[in-house]
């Protein structure tokens, strides 16, 4: 199983467009597409608005890591899909200036791939995938 990406503090951004042709993959498959924008996020709070805006989580979502991990293990107010894919673009600033934070996001993730990789095995449910890729930000300059 892949796993999503450590922090590199000497990479580049990379281009979007990576992407792209996954996405267009998934939906063209009438898999369910999510987008997680990781982009300006630096706290806790603004993560878990911006996970619920990704996954269009119900008005319930607790926003906070438990809540989070239910959310992923549910999925049950998305369309049925024959899967569904995170794309977590613009993540290595939260996972720079959050590192703790962003380990926990990685496990909360990883964890809910096995548990819809464990459902669709069992024929319980569509797997989930989740991709890692840093977006281009514009008029951001590194230092």
């Amino acid at each position: 199983m892949s796993r999503i990406p450590e922090p590199d503090p000497r990479s580049k951004p990379l281009d979007p467009r990576p992407l792209a042709p996954a996405l267009a993959a998934a939906e063209a498959a009438g898999w369910t597409t999510l987008r997680l924008d990781l982009d300006g996020v630096r706290g806790k709070t603004a993560l878990m608005r911006s996970c619920a805006r990704a996954l269009r989580a119900p008005e319930w979502f607790g926003a906070n890591w438990d809540a989070l991990a239910d959310t992923l293990r549910d999925l049950s107010w998305l369309p049925p899909a024959p899967g569904r894919l995170i794309a977590v673009t613009s993540w290595e600033g939260y996972a720079h200036e959050r590192p703790d934070d962003w380990e926990t996001l990685r496990e909360v993730l990883e964890e809910a791939v096995d548990f819809w990789r464990d459902a669709s095995v069992a024929g319980e449910g569509a797997p989930l995938t989740v991709l890692a890729a840093e977006g281009a930000r514009r008029g951001h300059r590194r230092g």
